[in-house]
């Protein structure tokens, strides 16, 4: 399994929120560039960045500190955030970002996320971020009518490159990952999940990877130290 570090960016610094919320900010670097660098020298072989303050607005804002991380590493990149219209993902991934990771507009904007998986074949990954089941939009603060299996159905259907699915109730709590959920998606799915939300020790790297799941992303475990990418790396294999 690929453990790949989020960077979350607001206000130009790296942060980790609780659930979401973005008063729960905690500051971990004031030079995220600097953290990518950090985690890549210690084995990250791919790394997950979030324009947050994109995610709130519906619109990217955080273009020139991404910028600034692409051109600060040699792994793969996947990027999102405010990733709603054909302009942005284009612009995303112009500026060297191998995925574009698409959430809201999956949900809202179903055509236009089926046609940028075909014009970008293999880069585009359709955020599923889940409460109870169903899909949450608007930077997690709104809830849809969509449950998590179907739009990870309709996902693979348009020939998204993976799902990104996230336990909201979990992300950034270290209460340990929806291993579960998460296996149950990826069974009924033909494309990659990436599980993300909820990582806060070695075991429960293990447990995801003993559930088959490919990759996943952990955040504010690695930043506040629970672990090295080292261990985490070691954990997942």
């Amino acid at each position: 399994m690929i453990v790949i570090p989020a960077i979350d960016l607001l206000g130009g610094r790296a942060v980790r929120l609780v659930r979401g919320a973005r008063e729960s900010a905690t500051v971990f670097s004031n030079e995220p560039w600097a953290l990518a660098e950090t985690l890549c020298a210690a084995g990250a072989e791919r790394l997950h960045v979030v324009d947050l303050d994109g995610a709130f607005s519906g619109a990217p804002v955080s273009r020139l500190y991404i910028e600034r991380i692409l051109e600060s590493v040699e792994v793969p990149v996947q990027v999102g955030g405010g990733l709603r219209d054909r302009g942005s993902v284009e612009a995303a991934l112009a500026s060297g970002a191998q995925w574009a990771v698409l959430g809201t507009a999956a949900v809202k904007s179903p055509d236009l996320v089926s046609e940028l998986c075909w014009a970008f074949p293999d880069r585009i990954i359709v955020a599923v971020d889940a409460v109870e089941g169903t899909v949450a939009v608007e930077g997690w603060t709104a809830a849809s009518a969509v449950s998590a299996v179907d739009l990870g159905k309709r996902a693979a259907e348009w020939g998204a490159a993976a799902l990104l699915y996230t336990d909201v109730a979990r992300d950034g709590t270290g209460s340990g990952p929806a291993v579960d959920s998460t296996a149950a998606l990826a069974k009924a799915v033909p494309i990659p999940v990436i599980a993300s939300g909820g990582v806060g020790s070695l075991d429960d790297l293990r447990a995801l990877a003993a559930a088959k799941i490919p990759m996943a992303v952990v955040g504010r475990a690695l930043l506040e130290g629970r672990f090295t990418m080292e261990q985490a790396i070691e954990a997942a294999s």
